[in-house]
């Protein structure tokens, strides 16, 4: 019998402190107040707004958009790329894929500039399998192009294009269901990597990360920056000529970072979601609404870094902040399930 209650026992702390480390690792305890030094430009209406890039050049923003409101997981495969005008003030949107003859519901979405065209990349979730859509961008004009799959896209999020044929993107699981994926999602157990494609081959160039999410490149200091939600951290790597990955530092960044953008010096802009457990349960539809929150990291170099919240919300105004887009005085916001999403102008 004593026995038994030393193994009960030993048990009950196993899973209380099991419980315990989910609850703290995932920013439930996190005291959530409203914060935003600005004001709110923009509400544009347009559901499920993942991911943004700004073309900078054009005064114009690329937005990757799927209604995902009833679950995550049931992609209403009519979802489409939107073109905004940032220089008017009315934000005008265009939808560029009305005909696109196919299952369309995109998440993370690269740009890569050739000649007086953008080639454009778009990860594709649909109910039949994972795919890249590829697309050129001229003027306001988007065709596709091809397809592309390969058993390395196990359960892709985001992707970068280092040139027009050469990217690398994200795995956000290694399981796709099971216990497996419940273990990646709240044990914590980091088995995510990254995947380099040079033109004919795709590579596996790292590994080991928590649930890898938004992916970008900084090509005048050759650095890949990998959003890590899961560890709430950013992971910093010298992306090398063979397209190998060789790893600085983590950028410890108490929420958990999407999608990354850069502004115009180079700056690291985030969306983020600073407690995990309420947006899963709002991703699962058993919430209302997910706190938001947006960063920015000015990243001089190794162990040099400053970490500046801009924007802190409890979910009534924007739920589930995945991007922060930033063109001259605004900021682009993006999130995963709201029926809209905004154009915020902070105070300098």
């Amino acid at each position: 019998m004593k026995r038994f209650k030393k193994i009960f026992g030993y048990t009950l702390l196993v899973i209380l402190v099991y419980v315990g480390y989910v609850f703290v690792s995932t920013g439930y305890f996190r005291a959530i107040e409203n914060t935003f030094d600005g004001t709110i430009e923009r509400e544009i209406v347009i559901a499920g707004a993942e991911d943004i890039m700004v073309i900078p050049e054009k005064g114009l923003a690329l937005v990757s958009a799927s209604p995902r409101k009833n679950s995550l997981d049931v992609q209403q495969e009519i979802g489409g790329l939107y073109l905004m005008d940032l220089n008017s003030n009315s934000y005008q949107v265009k939808k560029l894929t009305t005909d696109l003859n196919k299952p369309f519901a995109p998440h993370g979405i690269s740009m890569f500039m050739t000649d007086s065209t953008y080639k454009v990349m778009a990860v594709n979730h649909t109910t039949e399998k994972h795919s890249f859509e590829v697309f050129k961008l001229q003027d306001t004009l988007l065709t596709f192009e091809r397809t592309i799959t390969n058993p390395a896209l196990v359960s892709p999020n985001d992707v970068v294009m280092i040139d027009a044929n050469r990217f690398y993107f994200t795995n956000d699981h290694k399981y796709v269901d099971g216990l497996g994926k419940l273990l990646e999602d709240y044990a914590g157990l980091a088995l995510s990597n990254v995947m380099y494609f040079d033109g004919e081959n795709f590579i596996e160039v790292a590994s080991g990360i928590g649930y890898a999410n938004g992916i970008n490149y900084d090509k005048e200091r050759k650095l890949l920056f990998v959003a890590a939600p899961r560890n709430f951290e950013v992971k910093v790597y010298a992306a090398n000529e063979d397209g190998s990955l060789s790893f600085i530092e983590d950028i410890d960044c108490g929420t958990g970072v999407d999608n990354i953008e850069f502004d115009s010096e180079g700056n690291l802009w985030i969306g983020s979601h600073p407690n995990l457990l309420a947006f899963s349960s709002y991703a699962a539809g058993n919430n209302e609404i997910s706190p938001s929150e947006i960063i920015k990291i000015q990243y001089r170099g190794t162990g040099d870094y400053t970490i500046e919240e801009v924007y802190l919300n409890d979910g009534t105004q924007m739920s589930g902040s995945t991007v922060a887009a930033p063109y001259k005085d605004v900021v682009v916001t993006g999130n995963v399930m709201d029926s809209h999403f905004l154009v915020l102008k902070p105070n300098k």
